[in-house]
């Protein structure tokens, strides 16, 4: 199997660094993580088991894919690997990049984390691959994403009305846009 090389920390901010996601990763929490209902409640990959195998294809795939930038999020302090981000698919051409992120280690939510790797992502996105806008959607009922992109700058432009079933009912899908200059400065 392909063992593709690590690098070091590829985006730095206050709290965390960003890398990219490591096939050892797998045997770390991320094989956990995508197989914890309460982890995964809002996520569309709920609906079906992962097996290592299957996440190191992925990741596989992901580290391939010339429209993707697949992360982990890692605390700084303890080198801890707390979640993972998602830029991608780009479009290059207009310019456009979709953002998902994953916390997935629960003793790390609300702590400002997401907001803070979504930033440094966002940052990253206009400043170096000088996207022009980055769009992210979310559950309605997973109140605390759509809170947490906003916080950065994101804005609510849609609403996808009974678009997802979760928990036994059907769900609206919130969506969400930045443009360059909307970004929030912060962490």
């Amino acid at each position: 199997m392909n063992t593709t090389k690590s690098f070091g920390p590829f985006l730095r901010s206050a709290h965390l660094y960003l890398r990219e996601v490591r096939l050892s990763d797998v045997e770390g929490n991320y094989h956990r993580w995508m197989n914890d209902p309460e982890v995964t409640r809002y996520l569309e990959s709920r609906f079906r088991p992962h097996s290592a195998d299957s996440l190191r294809e992925y990741i596989v795939a992901r580290q391939k894919d010339q429209q993707t930038l697949f992360l982990a999020i890692v605390l700084e302090n303890g080198d801890r690997h707390i979640g993972n981000i998602k830029l991608g698919p780009i479009d290059w051409i207009h310019r456009v990049g979709d953002i998902g992120i994953l916390i997935g280690e629960k003793d790390c939510w609300g702590k400002g984390y997401a907001r803070e790797a979504i930033t440094a992502l966002a940052r990253f996105a206009f400043d170096t691959l000088n996207l022009h806008r980055l769009t992210a959607s979310c559950y309605a009922v997973n109140e605390g994403s759509a809170r947490t992109f906003q916080s950065v700058g994101f804005s609510i432009e849609g609403v996808r009305r009974g678009h997802y079933f979760c928990a036994g009912g059907w769900v609206d899908a919130v969506l969400l846009g930045l443009l360059r200059d909307e970004l929030v400065s912060g962490p």
